[in-house]
């Protein structure tokens, strides 16, 4: 059986809880049993899923991928086929579909996709797709350039950027308790800065410990960061945390239910723009990759790509 799309590109990582075969020989057993046509890759190192799906779709004249792994290999897949310069996908008609195997299922979450193999290839064998937006990351590199990304998810800039650079380097074992370690492993060392954010409606400045930037509503291994994060409705949901690192840490069961949104050090809007600049260099993250710092920007791409749902 044929996608109406045509042959289906999956792009698997093996550092994702993958390389032992066990999601992968479940999710070819799967479709193969619906004699699905798709050729597998694995990807060999880190940012070799960007290039793969690039070539996929520019060499190859593919039109549905699907990323096998965590939110970092979705990170790098919709870097393939979306260019983050021009703002664009590199063609018509693209569709991603995911299948979560790595320590965090955060995007594929906010679509109840975060399932077992053998639950959703009847969802990468549909032909039900749903057009969803991305976010485009500016920041600045430690060259002085800017650095221009795209992100499925989550962004951040401040403390939370400095937990995701954490987390990345802690074993993988670890699953979602990686982000609890980084919070646990950054605390110390992190205080408020002073910070101008720009929105659609509103300007700001004061010390904060942390900025939001949100397509999805889960980060962290299921932390329900923005309930209200629709990836579709052209707008991000920003929040801004005034309060300090321990503030962050006494929220993180609230966090687990969205709950923290009630907190008054704790604002959020709706916005399709956001600038940030602060008084002191804060580490952006999107996807839990480091992007740069601040100075940066952020801008949705509206319906930049397809999802298989």
């Amino acid at each position: 059986m044929s996608d109406v799309l045509g042959p289906a590109v999956i792009i698997a990582n093996p550092a994702a809880g993958v390389g032992d075969g066990g999601v992968l020989q479940r999710l070819r057993a799967g479709l193969d049993a619906q004699q699905f046509d798709y050729e597998m890759i694995i990807t060999e190192a880190r940012g070799h899923a960007t290039q793969l799906a690039r070539d996929a779709v520019l060499s190859k004249n593919r039109r549905y991928v699907i990323a096998v792994g965590g939110d970092g290999t979705v990170h790098e897949v919709v870097n393939g086929l979306v260019d983050a310069e021009q703002g664009a996908a590199i063609a018509d008609g693209l569709v991603l579909g995911v299948v979560s195997a790595g320590s965090g299922a955060d995007f594929a979450r906010t679509f109840g996709l975060d399932r077992p193999p053998e639950k959703l290839v009847p969802h990468l064998v549909s032909e039900t797709s749903m057009p969803v937006d991305l976010g485009r990351v500016r920041a600045t590199t430690p060259l002085g350039d800017v650095r221009a990304a795209v992100f499925a998810n989550v962004a951040e800039a401040g403390f939370g950027g400095k937990v995701a650079g954490i987390a990345a380097r802690l074993p993988r074992q670890l699953g979602p308790a990686r982000y609890a370690a980084g919070i646990v492993v950054g605390w110390g060392g992190f205080r408020r800065v002073e910070t101008t954010i720009v929105i659609d409606t509103t300007e700001r400045t004061e010390r904060v410990c942390n900025v939001v930037v949100a397509n999805g509503q889960f980060f962290g291994g299921g932390m329900h960061v923005a309930p209200r994060a629709l990836p579709n409705d052209g707008v991000f949901s920003v929040q801004l945390w005034g309060g300090s690192v321990t503030d962050v840490i006494r929220a993180s069961r609230q966090l687990r239910t969205g709950a923290h949104l009630q907190r008054p050090d704790v604002r959020s809007w709706n916005s399709s723009t956001v600038t940030i600049q602060s008084q002191r260099p804060l580490i952006v993250e999107a996807d839990g990759e480091r992007i740069g710092v601040t100075p940066a920007s952020f801008d949705v791409l509206p319906a930049a790509i397809a999802v298989k749902i």
